[in-house]
Parts: structure tokens; C-alpha cells; sequence
């Protein structure tokens, strides 16, 4: 198969991953289409091939020649879940004229009036949705990459050291790296292939944590509410109105931070409120944290009842203080996409990979571009020449290790 009907083929199979199951994987669907992964490995010549208990396939290209480093490629098989993962109805568009695509009969367009990128893609192949489903590129197109660059050095034969891959499930919750085998895996360093636009190469990513705010209110009824009905809904909303409007994501790019609502659901005697929380600086995180609870600290102060209840559970930091100390492994991959006419750009993650947990696991990991953009979205897409030239780098950086 070409690297076009490999991801064709993987995000055929469902897998959103979800955070409220307590189940590993997180959706049993995962777990399905590792199982299919583990088949195409093993067709290639993966001998190795397996899937674990919970849901993570491994595998290891031999060496062909005497290496001093061990290198991994890591991607993940689940997909976001906040948006509808199933059934997915791709458009390939080929020669792409430049201009706007409509997705399918769902009135959504993709257009380089919103996203001026796409220009940059005239004449090649785009793989989009309609406009119903996302399309799952992240990071079915970073699995396509290394799967493909997989076979071709099989068959091809050059000299190389060991290769060893990995796919992951539940990354898009955050549980991506939970259970990953760091020393079964074997690798001295790897990279994630989970990034966007073609040239992306990151080692920086956000400090993250979730936080859960509960309200508890008292129901009386409203005729009768005067001095006793204590609405857990206003004070909830009191309490973003607390938090510095200007330090919402909708106001925030690059290095800057934010707190984000995510979610809001309640009713009169209880509210539960979720928020990410996020920055690169560790002080500026922690100063985001405090501000939360002091404006939890002050309702409670405010309110007898002492209505709030603030929980913050931190979920992954900043891989950069890890990879600072083995920028060889940041030298390796720049000189593999120069090697192939890519310029690398080094950018922020503003969000997080699996590469930021392990990481701070002993295995350092940056991040490798995928060839697709809009990701956790229905205007999602991928450029199948990009997906190639992801999979020449790759190939590339394996036989250039020493």
C-alpha cells in the first residue's frame, strides 16, 4: 500500500478515546485497530510485532549495521473525542486548484481565505472530511509516516542501526505515555511523529494541568428564596468572573498561556466546572494555579456555606529542561529534513504530546511534523505529499544515526 491508502485505511477504524470510562485503553476500539497494526507490521517483516495488555504495539526494525544509538518513532492511535470519530467520509482531493474545498453537503468550506496555508498546497493531493466527522490525522498520519518508512527500509536494506516503534493509545486524554514500556522499548532517544505542518520540529511544550471546580448551592423554593436559596450556577460564574479575562486562549498565542473553561454543567444545588490550565514558564504556571485558588480561597470567605471546592491535578511539563542536554538528538532530525529540501521550524507545542511525558520517563523525545493541520476539528486535513516527504525524513534520520 502507498502511504495514501495506508492512512486511508487507518482512519477507517474508529478511535476516539474518552476520560470518563477509568478503562486502558480508554475505548475498546483502540485496541481494534492496534491489533490490525500489529498485522501490517508483522506482513512487512516485523517479526517482534506485538500489542500489550492495554492497548500499546511495539515493534523493532533489526539492524543492519553496528550502531552506537538505538533511535524510536512513536505515534498515537487515538483520536480526539470531542468531536464525532466515526464513520468518517474522506474527500481526496487531487491537483488541488488553490482555492476553497467545500466538505461534502455539511456547508462547511475549507478555504485559504481562513487558513492561507492551504495556497501553499496548490498542485498537490489533500485528504479532507465532509464536513461530519473529523478525520483523525492526529495522528493516523503520523502512524502512516512511520509505518510506511517502516516497509521501505525493510525492503530497501541500507545500513542501520536498531529502530524501534511504538504506537500509543489515549494520548488525547493525556494517558498516552501511562503505561508505555520505556526500557522494554530499548531506545536510547525517539520522537513522536505528532505534529502539524510540514517543517514542524518541537522540543517545547506547555506545563499542564486539569482543574475541577465544584459549587454546591441550596434549593428553596423561589417564591420563598429571599436570604436562603444559594444558586451554585451564579457562584460558579462568580468565580470565572474572578479569573483574568485576558488569559483566555481565544486571546493567547504563542509562548502565552492560559486558563480555559472546557466544560460547565450544574443546576442549582451543584455546579461542577473543568479548565485546563497551561504555560511554558513554570513560574508563570505556578502563578496560574495560585490565582485559582485564591479566587476559591476568597468565595469561600465570601460565602458561609463555603461552597467551593478547587481541585488542580498537574498532567505533564515542559519537555524542553529534558532535551536541552541531548541536542544531538535536535541536530539528527534537522539535518534529516534539510537532507530532504525541508526547512525545520522550531515552534512551541501549545499543547502536548506523549514526547513531553517520557521525556521526563529517561527516554527523550521531541516532536516531528505529521503533514496535516486543523487537527480536533471538522476542517482537518492532510497532504499526502507532505505525509511523504514526513516518511523520507524519517527514513533518512534511521539510516544517519550512528
Amino acid at each position: 500500500m502507498s502511504i495514501k491508502n495506508i492512512f486511508l485505511d487507518l482512519i477507517s477504524y474508529p478511535t476516539n478515546s474518552d476520560p470518563t470510562t477509568g478503562c486502558t485503553p480508554s475505548t475498546p476500539e483502540q485496541k481494534v485497530l492496534g491489533a490490525h497494526i500489529v498485522e501490517l507490521m508483522k506482513e512487512m517483516g516485523i517479526d517482534d510485532a506485538h500489542m500489550s495488555e492495554t492497548g500499546y504495539v511495539y515493534g523493532t526494525i533489526p539492524a543492519t549495521a553496528e550502531r552506537k544509538n538505538t533511535v524510536g518513532f512513536i505515534a498515537h492511535m487515538d483520536t480526539y473525542g470531542g468531536v464525532k470519530g466515526d464513520e468518517i467520509k474522506p474527500q481526496v482531493v487531487e491537483n488541488y486548484d488553490g482555492g476553497a474545498i467545500k466538505l461534502g453537503e455539511s456547508g462547511l468550506i475549507l478555504s485559504p481565505a481562513e487558513f492561507p496555508r492551504l495556497a501553499e498546497h496548490k498542485g498537490k493531493t489533500l485528504i479532507t472530511t465532509d464536513g461530519a466527522t473529523l478525520l483523525g490525522a492526529d495522528d493516523k498520519a503520523g502512524v502512516a509516516a512511520i509505518l510506511q518508512a517502516a516497509k521501505e527500509i525493510l525492503a530497501e536494506k541500507k545500513p542501520h542501526g536498531a529502530v524501534k516503534i511504538g504506537f500509543t493509545p489515549d494520548e488525547e486524554i493525556g494517558e498516552g505515555a501511562d503505561h508505555f514500556d520505556v526500557a522494554g522499548f530499548g531506545a536510547d532517544f525517539a520522537y513522536t511523529v505528532d505534529g502539524g505542518f510540514l517543517g514542524e520540529l518541537e522540543y517545547e511544550n506547555f506545563n499542564a494541568c486539569s482543574a475541577v471546580l465544584e459549587a454546591e448551592g441550596l434549593s428553596i423554593h423561589t417564591g420563598s428564596g429571599k436570604g436562603k436559596l444559594i444558586n451554585s450556577m451564579e457562584i460558579a460564574m462568580e468565580y470565572v468572573g474572578m479569573l483574568p479575562r485576558e488569559q483566555k486562549p481565544e486571546y493567547t498565542e504563542g509562548y502565552e498561556g492560559f486558563i480555559h473553561l472546557d466544560s460547565i454543567h450544574g443546576d442549582v444545588e451543584h455546579t461542577r466546572m473543568e479548565f485546563i490550565v497551561r504555560d511554558h514558564d513554570p513560574a508563570l504556571f505556578e502563578t496560574k494555579k495560585q490565582v485559582m485558588e485564591a479566587a476559591a480561597t476568597y468565595l469561600n470567605a465570601k460565602y458561609p456555606t463555603k461552597p467551593v471546592k478547587l481541585t488542580l491535578t498537574d498532567s505533564y511539563r515542559n519537555m524542553k529542561e529534558q532535551i536541552l542536554p541531548h541536542w544531538e538528538v535536535i541536530e539528527t532530525m534537522e539535518k534529516a529534513m534539510r537532507a530532504n529540501g525541508v526547512e525545520p521550524c522550531a515552534i512551541p507545542i501549545r499543547g502536548g504530546t506523549d514526547g513531553a511525558r517520557l521525556s521526563y520517563m529517561g527516554l527523550p523525545c521531541p516532536n516531528l511534523c505529521t503533514g496535516s493541520a486543523n487537527h480536533h476539528g471538522k476542517l482537518e486535513y492532510a497532504v499526502v505529499e507532505d505525509m511523504e516527504k514526513v516518511k523520507d525524513i524519517i527514513k533518512t534520520a534511521i539510516e544517519s544515526i550512528d
